[in-house]
């Protein structure tokens, strides 16, 4: 598909005009279809000029329940709507009568783009020192104790078991 400038379309568009060439002879010395230089010749006589400056413009779910509903209510075709309302594709706007038959109106939500950012995790559970006296601080310091009771016995036997080692290393 060849793009085309600006300056290559409106010379479409006066040959037209002027009478001189059909659409079809027109479409095929530049190498294109009739149906697109016709398209080009309803976008000028909507817009003027401003048909074909680029807008690279996001369409809101309102905007294109409009231009859906505009088409239902006037029987109008997606080459026309496009025309109507300045959209730089007809293909568009089939894209939104499918996505409107088979998901409904939430496929015109926007979707949030991007990578989602790293959260911090909040939701650690502090630990609280129980009551002093209460049977869950005794319990803690009951465990805490017999922890600490466990350990010397096994450091003791290790050193124990050092002293009794026949090779000692001085």
């Amino acid at each position: 598909m060849t793009k085309f400038t600006n300056e290559q379309k409106l010379e479409a568009i006066t040959r037209y005009q002027y009478g001189s060439e059909s659409t079809n002879e027109i479409a095929k010395s530049m190498a294109t279809s009739a149906s697109v230089i016709r398209n080009w010749i309803k976008q000028f006589e909507y817009h003027g000029l401003a048909a074909f400056e680029k807008s690279y413009t996001s369409h809101t779910a309102q905007f294109k329940m409009d231009v859906l509903n505009y088409m239902n209510e006037n029987g109008v075709s997606p080459n026309e709507a496009a025309v109507i309302f300045n959209i730089s594709s007809p293909g568009l706007i089939r894209k939104w009568r499918i996505q409107l038959a088979s998901v409904g109106v939430d496929a015109f939500v926007p979707k949030i783009k991007g990578r989602p950012s790293m959260k911090k995790e909040t939701n650690k559970q502090s630990i609280q020192a129980p009551v002093e006296g209460s049977n869950e601080a005794l319990q803690a310091r009951i465990k805490q104790l017999e922890m600490e009771n466990e350990y010397l016995k096994k450091l003791n036997a290790l050193v124990q078991a050092k002293e009794k080692s026949p090779k000692k290393t001085r």
